[in-house]
């Protein structure tokens, strides 16, 4: 099949069983997107599917054929951090890593989808991604920052 990622076409083989998390990590090495609980209940594993937030270890890959695939390695543009990911670093809104992939991907989808117009909806958009460390006021913080800077 082929998988087109962060603007790139991949031509792998996977069984059909296996999820896009795992395609992502052990076929194309893209390891940004994290395994966390692997049952759809953390959202480490969140990605963007056609520009729409899904969680990567309950979707099969074969499933995403025609489809572009955006993990938080494609958000950068060369050395330009995107706004979301400048944003968690100027707010601290990361502790041990284990969910901020997974938190950028959701904030970006959060922004663009317009859940932004008070830090109650920015909680309860961004309520499917776990935070081990509970950084959740600086998660929030960092998505208004990032959504006034895009202008959202």
């Amino acid at each position: 099949m082929t998988l087109s990622v962060n603007g790139q076409r991949h031509a792998v083989t996977v069984e059909p069983r296996v999820t896009l998390l795992d395609a992502l990590r052990e076929r194309l090495h893209m390891t940004g997107t994290k395994k966390g609980c692997d049952r759809g209940e953390c959202g480490a594993c969140t990605v963007l599917l056609g520009g729409a937030r899904i969680k990567s270890c309950l979707t099969l890959a074969v499933m995403t054929q025609g489809a572009e695939v955006t993990t938080v390695e494609g958000l950068a543009r060369g050395d330009d951090l995107h706004p979301v990911q400048e944003a968690f670093i100027r707010h601290d809104a990361f502790q041990c890593g284990a969910c901020t992939p997974g938190q950028i991907m959701s904030a970006v989808a959060c922004i663009d989808e317009g859940h932004t117009g008070s830090e109650a909806e920015i909680r309860e958009w961004m309520s499917g991604n776990l935070c081990r460390c509970a950084a959740y006021q600086n998660i929030v913080a960092a998505v208004a920052d990032a959504a006034e800077e895009i202008g959202r």
